[in-house]
């Protein structure tokens, strides 16, 4: 089976990637055996980000890996601090250097912050030189979106966004639909949220499948041709997480899950940034 989805421009994603957000490096070795356990589990596509603090790490797992750079699908954003023409292409040359690579599979903007168009030629740039794959953003909403559509010459292939069955960003899947824009979650598995794990109609389905409620979760982003980047250092979840190929879930499953959507965020508004000076100090806290 092939788990990738085709950007706009034909660069096949891996569907189901590996998050390293909140993976801290130098604890004790935990991040290059988690790493490690990804990469053995089966994982190539890797979703980091400047402000995680963690791309040297990323890249000398994968450097350690013993695989050629060609087999993995690298991804990191742009922070808010770094947006515009000259630092956004600055921040992309640091990122590929604590990746150690030449190239990014994949880069986005990790929010609509000031001079985020600007920050979007910068991306253009690269793209054209050829210096990456696929260019795109992260927490958009629809009139950042509409706004980047009417000052720039390349539309975003896709937008990272949190996405979950409690909040399942309907109206902006349909317009992202509608301009060719390719839908990934972050926090797909609702941050691990308990209510979430508990929900009685998940686990009547999970039941069903003999299957857990995490993995009819990542089904469920699967079948919406959603990319998901779930995240754990725990082993078995690694290995748990990449166990939802050999299982599929019925119309009526996705209608179920469908009729869980509340609308409610589990983290915070990407629309406060422009009206919120203390927005970045606050996403930090997340990050």
């Amino acid at each position: 089976m092939d788990m990738s989805i085709e950007a706009a421009n034909g660069v096949k994603i891996p569907q189901l990637g590996f998050g390293v957000y909140n993976l801290k490096q130098g604890k004790n070795g935990v991040f290059e055996k988690t790493i490690n356990e990804a990469i053995k589990a089966g994982y190539r596509h890797f979703d980091t980000a400047r402000i995680y603090g963690n791309e040297q790490a990323l890249g000398r797992g994968i450097e350690d890996s013993g695989l050629p750079r060609e087999d993995f699908f690298l991804t990191s954003k742009v922070w808010t601090t770094d947006l515009g023409y000259w630092q956004t292409q600055q921040a992309f040359e640091h990122s590929c250097k604590k990746l150690n690579t030449t190239y990014l599979d994949m880069y986005l903007l990790h929010f609509a912050g000031p001079h985020y168009v600007d920050a979007w030629k910068a991306l253009e740039k690269l793209y054209v030189e050829g210096r990456i794959k696929v260019i795109g953003v992260a927490n958009f909403e629809i009139e950042h979106l509409e706004h980047l559509k009417k000052h720039s010459e390349i539309t975003p292939m896709i937008n990272q966004i949190e996405t979950h069955p409690e909040f399942q960003q309907q109206p902006l899947r349909e317009y992202m639909s509608r301009h060719q824009i390719l839908h990934e979650a972050w926090a797909p598995l609702g941050q691990g949220n308990k209510a979430l794990f508990e929900n009685t109609e998940l686990k009547d389905i999970a039941r069903g499948h003999q299957k857990t409620v995490g993995q009819v979760i990542l089904r469920w982003h699967l079948n919406r041709e959603t990319i998901v980047i779930p995240k754990s250092s725990n082993p078995q979840r690694i290995k748990e997480n990449m166990d939802v190929l050999n299982f599929n879930l019925s119309e009526e499953d996705m209608e179920r899950i469908a009729r869980l959507d509340t609308g409610k965020r589990y983290s915070v508004n990407p629309r406060g940034y422009q009206v919120n000076p203390m927005f970045v100090k606050l996403m930090k806290l997340f990050m």
